[in-house]
């Protein structure tokens, strides 16, 4: 026979869950204030099934917004614990998954900084055109989505049209669309094929003209515009004081961008203008994205120009695997390949942060090394995490409709902010 629960032992249903969340994070009781709370997600089309927003309505005006994370939970974080410093870079995809080799190359740059680790020039301009696609392909996912959540359908299909092109470019040079796991510590794991070059030049010649045709979509678009501006509006004193990088920062008027500011990879090579707005709004947010791909295809196309000749990887056979020819002609390079496999690499002990500029802003990793094989601590900063908290800054007061448009101008990724 099974026993019951006395009554005031009952598990609490999703209502009362709810209301003590809209407590905890207002200081009162909805009842008392005459208003409503609404648990909008995790299944929600605008939500994707990984973010639960508890918001606090008063008849169609949002009063607070108390965001609930943790749906894509995976423990990266230790994991990275358990691994060789080589064997951490697959983890890395699966933080911001729409940009894994930003993750990828924000992680080599962390851990060869601190092994003192200079990588040829080939290798440095060929991350620098593969990471500004990654910019490309990210920012059209959100359009397309940010799109489609407003109700327009169309862009959606032609943003990922475009996408395609690149994660086939993507599967070319690293057999894998996604989860690419093609830069390495010291460089990259091998040479793109013969046609890559091509590709890519033929995706540079036609974007800008792509661009424009989004933009003749939805730029004049009275109900585009109706729904974007003066919505979800974002002080540059708020965005800097809650953490918030990247293009929501710049939409509010902060000219940052570490690329410019904080060169890394190479990129002081590189010329390029930041795009700024002032509005703080969707709006500016939507604008300030649209601009970056333009300005993304220059830094590409810039990239693929100045390639130069020579290795792709550096010239430290003991952290390096050697290529499949030398592994058949040479014992020490077999060695080599058998040692760093099986026994992975000593990292000297300190500590470092590294910087770079991802498509939703500030990526940093923060990795601790003891000195072994394996990372003491890797810590990812993800932009993610900061920018949802200006999510209610950005809501409240607004119409229960607009919650859904500021959700898609943040863009983020549950990824990497559950980790």
């Amino acid at each position: 026979m099974t026993p019951t629960a006395a009554p005031d032992m009952l598990i609490p249903g999703v209502e009362d869950v709810v209301e003590d969340s809209a407590r905890q994070h207002h200081g009162s009781d909805p009842a008392e204030d005459h208003t409503m709370v609404l648990n909008m997600g995790p299944q929600h089309p605008s939500t994707h099934g990984v973010l639960r927003l508890v918001l606090e309505i008063d008849g169609e005006t949002v009063v607070s917004c108390a965001p609930d994370i943790g749906y894509l939970h995976t423990g990266i974080e230790k994991t990275c614990e358990a691994k060789f410093y080589q064997q951490v870079v697959p983890l890395t995809d699966r933080i911001d998954y729409l940009c894994p080799m930003t993750n990828n190359l924000t992680y080599c740059l962390a851990v060869e900084k601190l092994i003192g680790l200079e990588i040829p020039e080939r290798a440095v301009y060929l991350r620098v055109l593969l990471n500004e696609l990654t910019r490309i392909q990210s920012h059209l996912v959100w359009l397309g989505t940010h799109a489609m959540d407003i109700g327009a359908l169309t862009v959606f299909l032609y943003c990922f049209r475009e996408r395609e092109e690149i994660l086939r470019i993507f599967e070319a040079v690293a057999g894998q669309r996604m989860m690419t796991s093609y830069f390495r510590i010291g460089g990259l794991s091998m040479e793109p094929p013969i046609d890559f070059y091509k590709r890519v030049q033929n995706f540079l010649n036609i974007m800008p003209e792509k661009i424009r045709e989004y933009e003749n979509l939805l730029t004049g678009n009275p109900i585009w515009m109706g729904r974007l501006k003066g919505v979800g509006y974002l002080s540059p004193e708020d965005a800097i004081a809650l953490g918030v990088t990247g293009p929501p920062l710049r939409a509010s008027g902060v000219d940052w961008d570490l690329r410019r500011d904080m060169p890394f990879s190479g990129y002081e090579k590189f010329k390029f203008r930041v795009p700024v707005s002032n509005d703080g709004d969707v709006w500016a947010r939507y604008t300030v994205r649209m601009e970056e791909m333009y300005e993304s295809v220059k830094i590409a196309q810039q990239a693929l120009d100045g390639i130069p000749e020579g290795p792709i990887t550096a010239d430290a056979p003991k952290i390096v695997l050697p290529g499949r020819e030398q592994m058949k002609t040479q014992m020490e390079s077999l060695i080599h390949h058998f040692k760093i496999v099986t026994e992975g690499f000593a990292v000297p002990a300190g500590q470092v942060y590294q910087a770079v500029e991802s498509p939703r802003g500030e990526m940093g990793y923060y990795v601790v090394s003891d000195g072994t094989a394996k990372p003491y601590r890797v810590h990812m900063r993800n932009p993610s995490y900061a920018t949802l908290q200006a999510l209610e800054t950005m809501c409240k007061g607004k119409l229960l409709a607009d919650v859904v448009a500021v959700i898609g101008s943040i863009d983020i990724v549950l990824g990497e902010i559950d980790r």
